[in-house]
């Protein structure tokens, strides 16, 4: 059973709050296909376990 964290579509203005990001930084990483966005429709949606992924990826290490 999946739980709300990891079942959840944010708008564009919430996945931008939630990476402590402007929402045109937002646009230009998913242009640049650095994150992934989900369409339905003419919407935009981020997919939160998405979000995290790419935080994840981005983290460095003391040792780097």
């Amino acid at each position: 059973m999946q739980t709300a964290t990891t079942d959840c579509l944010l708008r564009p203005r919430e996945a931008a709050e939630w990476l402590k990001i402007s929402e045109r930084s937002l646009w230009s990483l998913t242009q640049r296909g650095e994150l992934p966005a989900v369409r339905i429709g003419r919407s935009v949606r981020y997919d939160l376990p998405d979000l995290i992924a790419f935080v994840e990826s981005r983290k460095c290490g003391v040792n780097e």
